[in-house]
């Protein structure tokens, strides 16, 4: 778990307990448009979801992370990994910071260095990818600030309110 924690917080598996946590933020309407979301998800199919949980990654091809204090159980945010490809070594990761207050703070920073590490010592991955939505400052500055490189955009790639919106693609190769 050392790899998994940090100063300030940690990164842990989801528990049954959090169910109302995961609830919440999939049916939050205003960051829908960052997880890619069009309809509210029942509490049973999350607590179905949180059942097929322990699944691992090379099982599931996906991981997701709750963040939480390092004096508390409680989640404030998730943080994922996508698209698990274990043949060419690489996968996309997410993160969501649940409220305001919290966001700006160096959580999104922490648990983003801890996923870096554990997915490139721990999965030996090669390479790491994230989208994100070009006006998304915090997030573009989040990830760049690790050394991920925007390698394109994809035009008018979401359709957001009745608009189009872009979105770029960065990677992070593994440092040698």
């Amino acid at each position: 778990m050392l790899t998994l924690s940090g100063k300030h917080i940690f990164l842990r598996a989801l528990e049954p307990e959090d169910l109302e946590f995961v609830y919440a933020i999939e049916n939050d309407e205003n960051i829908w448009e960052v997880s890619n979301t069009q309809t509210p998800y029942s509490r049973f199919l999350i607590r179905e979801y949180l059942k097929n949980a322990r699944q691992d990654i090379y099982e599931a091809k996906q991981l997701r992370l709750a963040i939480c204090r390092q004096n508390s159980f409680q989640p404030i945010g998730l943080i994922d990994v996508f698209d698990f490809d274990p043949k060419n070594n690489r996968a996309g990761i997410g993160i969501l910071i649940k409220d305001e207050a919290d966001r700006n703070s160096g959580v999104g920073s922490e648990s983003l260095e801890l996923l870096i590490r554990y997915c490139f010592s721990k999965l030996e991955l090669h390479q790491l990818y994230a989208n994100i939505d070009t006006q998304n400052s915090a997030s573009l500055k989040l990830f760049t600030n690790f050394g991920f490189q925007e390698i394109g955009v994809k035009k008018q790639w979401n359709l957001v309110g009745g608009i189009y919106k872009d979105e770029a693609l960065f990677q992070l190769i593994k440092p040698k």
